[in-house]
């Protein structure tokens, strides 16, 4: 019995070495470490060596492949004889970055502020679907591939962000015979939590050890965010209908968890002061309804008109301004997208325009109140 073990063992080993995308695989690594340190070790020589051959640089720990040779032989060798947790998942923990989230993944935020992440397990395809039907309501969307280092990157990444009040479980939970099982696995830590190895109790993974998070992340995470089992959902409508009806009982915010010292900050606006003049001059606003454009006149500071800009889109309007530098400084370019707005819509309603003054004084408009003063005059005003 031993030997049919031992010969299929090696059997996988040698696909593996034979599969060019597995030489930078974290399970390839992991598994070749684990049998070399193992008491199989001596009856593996061959394929062991013929793997050394082959490895590369560790790129990924895993992409959820249909069949994971690594994984398939290192559950043959468990029934032979007992296998270090450390060897098979060797990976440090994630070093954290300033923002939200702190983890890399694969991922797409898609709001901060919105109560619901979504977890599509094996099932990437959904991602791009899920993340155009989104409602309000989703803040993240990403898949998981691996029941220990991916389940830690989701705890922290989740836990992190206080807005996040439920964490959705969708798509396909494991193709073909790798069996990471993910998604039951978070259930089960939802449910049973770790032991004292911080092994997760009930899990039918792999792999099921978190051997990096941070107990107190862990119970915050199990204590604030309600896990839904939607696997084997792959609709994205459906999905999307699930996330709404989850936002309806929000409960709002949880507390920042104590343990994490990063978070976004967060900024009271305040009053504008006064706006600096911009270098390249001021404009003039004005829709004109014959035409059904927005008509833009830009003014250097001595009055002087230095070009017109024509359009029906505020974005395109304000691109242009910047992209040809008659806008250049940023308050001033917040002032005219707020007002080129204003215009477009009143163009679109059939309402009337007046272009509001910018919190500053003009040159030109203070000289037209000089000349009307008397301090000066123009040429048409000469006797």
């Amino acid at each position: 019995m031993t030997s049919a073990l031992i010969h299929e063992i090696a059997t996988h080993i040698e696909a593996t070495a034979r599969a060019e995308k597995c030489h930078a695989c974290g399970c390839f690594h992991d598994a070749v470490a684990a049998l070399e340190t193992s008491s199989l070790a001596s009856s593996l020589t061959e394929c062991l060596a013929g793997s050394q051959a082959v490895i590369a640089d560790r790129r990924y720990d895993c992409l959820g492949c249909e069949i994971c040779w690594p994984a398939l032989a290192i559950n043959l060798a468990e029934q032979i004889t007992p296998l270090p947790v450390a060897s098979i998942c060797p990976a440090e923990r994630a070093r954290p970055t300033d923002g939200w989230p702190p983890l890399a993944g694969e991922y797409q935020v898609v709001r901060y502020m919105a109560p619901v992440a979504v977890c599509t397990l094996h099932s990437r395809e959904l991602n791009a679907p899920l993340r155009d039907a989104a409602p309000a309501s989703v803040s993240i969307i990403g898949s998981l591939q691996t029941e220990n280092l991916g389940i830690e990157r989701i705890i922290e990444n989740v836990s992190t962000n206080p807005n996040i009040r439920f964490l959705v479980l969708c798509g396909e939970d494991s193709p073909g015979r790798v069996g990471h099982l993910p998604g039951q696995t978070m259930l089960a830590l939802a449910s049973d939590g770790i032991d004292e190895q911080r092994h997760i109790r009930g899990a039918n993974g792999k792999r099921p050890v978190l051997a990096n998070i941070d107990r107190a992340i862990l119970e915050h995470f199990l204590t604030y965010v309600e896990l839904i089992d939607a696997r084997g959902l792959t609709d994205a409508s459906e999905i999307s209908q699930e996330v709404s009806a989850l936002a309806e009982r929000d409960p709002g915010p949880a507390p920042f968890p104590a343990a994490v010292r990063r978070r976004v900050p967060v900024q009271r606006s305040a009053a504008p002061g006064d706006l600096v003049l911009d270098p390249a001059g001021y404009i003039v606003i004005t829709p004109d309804r014959r035409r059904s454009l927005i008509v833009v006149e830009h003014y250097d500071h001595d009055g002087v008109l230095r070009g017109l800009v024509e359009g029906r889109s505020a974005i395109e309007l304000a691109a242009t301004l910047v992209s040809q530098q008659r806008v250049t400084r940023p308050d001033h370019a917040a002032y005219l997208g707020r007002e080129l707005t204003l215009a477009e819509s009143a163009l679109r309603e059939g309402r009337p325009y007046v272009q509001d003054r910018a919190p500053e004084r003009r040159p030109a408009e203070e000289r037209r109140e000089s000349r009307s003063a008397g301090g000066s005059c123009s040429c048409e005003e000469d006797p």
